[in-house]
């Protein structure tokens, strides 16, 4: 994948229309509507009421954006309409998800550390620094050359973060200790008692 198509995938839909649309199907997977024309928008109202909130037209306007920019399917059958994701649509829908990707700090601390270890091939070099970037924006810290470090559970958010980027489990794993020698220096970063 050259400079040029990885930019493309991980730039975000600009309308907030376009990014309800899109996260919605990554979570259904796809959504089918009574095929009635020309109440289509009507019907996927009626089922789909946090769309309510945008004008019909616009909304309308989005599908039609959407599918012609190769995001999303719509099809027809037996009295249904279905719109899936397509590839791309999929794509772009993850790195929307990979985006909100935050790490709760509980209340309470479990006392165990979280390390990242990462050996990433340098034909993976963009994927390499977008997920370094990522383990940064989500509060991780570096320990060693390819290791990072957390203090919070966050193996639902690295499992995903390793299935978007496509990662081996020999090019990534998460490691949990309850020891990591001195600590100390550890805690004050993290401001943890």
């Amino acid at each position: 994948m050259g400079v040029k198509q990885y930019k493309y995938y991980f730039k975000k839909p600009r309308s907030e229309i376009s990014k309800d649309i899109l996260r919605g199907l990554i979570v259904a997977g796809a959504i089918s509507v009574a095929a009635t024309s020309p109440y289509f928008l009507t019907n996927f109202l009626k089922y789909h009421k946090k769309f309510k909130k945008y004008p019909k037209q616009k909304l309308s306007n989005t599908f039609c954006k959407l599918r012609k920019s190769g995001l999303i399917n719509i099809n027809r059958k037996n009295h249904q309409i279905y719109i899936s994701l397509t590839e791309e649509g999929e794509k772009k829908a993850g790195w929307m998800q990979i985006n909100a990707l935050k790490i709760v700090r509980p209340k309470k601390w479990d006392r165990k550390w979280r390390l990242v270890m990462f050996d990433i091939a340098q034909l993976k070099k963009l994927y390499r620094e977008a997920f370094r970037g990522k383990l940064k924006e989500m509060g991780f810290q570096p320990f060693q050359k390819s290791v990072w470090i957390c203090p919070f559970d966050c193996e639902p958010e690295i499992g995903l973060l390793k299935k978007f980027f496509g990662f081996s489990e020999l090019e990534l794993k998460l490691i949990v200790a309850e020891n990591i020698g001195d600590e100390a220096e550890w805690r004050k970063n993290f401001n943890l008692s």
